[in-house]
């Protein structure tokens, strides 16, 4: 005979013990997923810096495979964006090559044949165009700049003052004192203002001193006597170089009428040098007119008794008695004085 359980008792439950308070999971939705933050940071970097957001891309994609965040579509397109912004960037590098490579072979054409030994074109004097009118640009004396060279210094010298130069006075006198004779100048500072701050620098050096005038020519289309090289070679210079003026501001770099020659008169004062931007410390004084492209930068003229002293220098020839040489009478210039 079944005895039946006590009061109270009851059988128990079908499917085990029951799990105690609070084993049951929460009821809702899961916790969202966290959003990969390297994914964030390759859509950030495709706007600041590509090459980055297509590191970061690639790396928060692995990442997310294997931790299954989120953010996904943040690193598809950070990627996207990033490979589209460095291809662009690659094309422009390729423009911007191909760009200085034509501008420098443009420039290349036009220094062709300037060197400081230029030998003129057959144009007659006759026969040129005037150097064009003056026509101050709007950059005129405000940055003056006179950087080193690989080559050194002839004869020591400190570069002028840079940056801005006044151009008034308009003129600056100026006397060249050699043992044939004095050359009085009148420096031209309203068209050549960087020009004459460096001469006048040079001058107030002595760096002219003592210094011997190495070329004379007395070539159907170019007379001039060459100095201002304290090596007398015709290379040396003052460690420095600096840009052309007046003329050659009055043209494009690419003008190829740049390359035409034009009437340098008697008595002009005028920059030497081996192409252009070479300027430095040797000058031109030019006893009869002449023919030369416009890339010689002219800073003043010679006086009617500097230009008879010039003349008798250059009625005895050179030494060679060739038609480019060195004088066949020493011209020595004993100093450079401003008035």
């Amino acid at each position: 005979m079944t005895t039946p359980p006590p009061y109270g008792s009851y059988p128990p439950p079908p499917y085990g013990a029951y799990p105690p308070y609070g084993a049951y999971p929460p009821y809702g939705y899961p916790e969202p997923r966290g959003t990969n933050a390297l994914a964030v940071a390759s859509l950030v970097c495709a706007f600041v810096f590509a090459p980055l957001g297509i590191a970061f891309g690639h790396i928060s994609l692995s990442q997310i495979k294997k931790s299954g965040e989120e953010g996904r579509g943040l690193a598809v397109a950070g990627l996207i964006i990033s490979y589209l912004f460095t291809a662009f960037m690659i094309l422009m590098l390729i423009w911007v090559v191909i760009f200085i490579i034509a501008v420098g072979s443009s420039l290349e054409n036009i220094d062709d044949g300037m060197t400081s030994n230029y030998t003129a074109a057959p144009t007659q004097p006759a026969d040129a165009e005037p150097l064009p009118e003056f026509k101050p640009p709007a950059t005129l004396g405000s940055n003056c700049q006179y950087p080193a060279t690989t080559e050194p210094a002839s004869k020591p010298a400190k570069p002028p003052r840079t940056g801005k130069v006044p151009t008034e006075p308009a003129l600056v006198s100026a006397s060249i004192t050699t043992n044939r004779g004095n050359i009085g100048v009148q420096l031209d500072n309203a068209k050549s203002p960087c020009t004459v701050n460096n001469f006048a620098s040079l001058a107030q050096q002595g760096y002219f001193d003592d210094t011997t005038c190495h070329r004379l020519t007395s070539t159907p289309t170019l007379g001039v006597l060459q100095c201002g090289d304290p090596s007398g070679t015709g290379q040396g210079g003052p460690g420095y170089r600096f840009p052309n003026e007046y003329p050659t501001n009055q043209f494009r770099l690419t003008d190829p009428t740049m390359q035409i020659p034009r009437l340098y008169p008697a008595g002009t004062l005028a920059m030497a040098n081996s192409g252009l931007g070479t300027n430095g410390s040797q000058f031109y004084l030019f006893y009869k007119d002449s023919t030369l492209p416009p890339t010689f930068t002219v800073f003043g003229t010679i006086d009617k008794t500097g230009l008879a002293t010039l003349e008798k220098i250059a009625a005895a020839g050179t030494a060679d008695g060739s038609d480019d040489g060195k004088p066949d009478q020493d011209v020595t210039i004993t100093n450079v004085r401003l008035d």
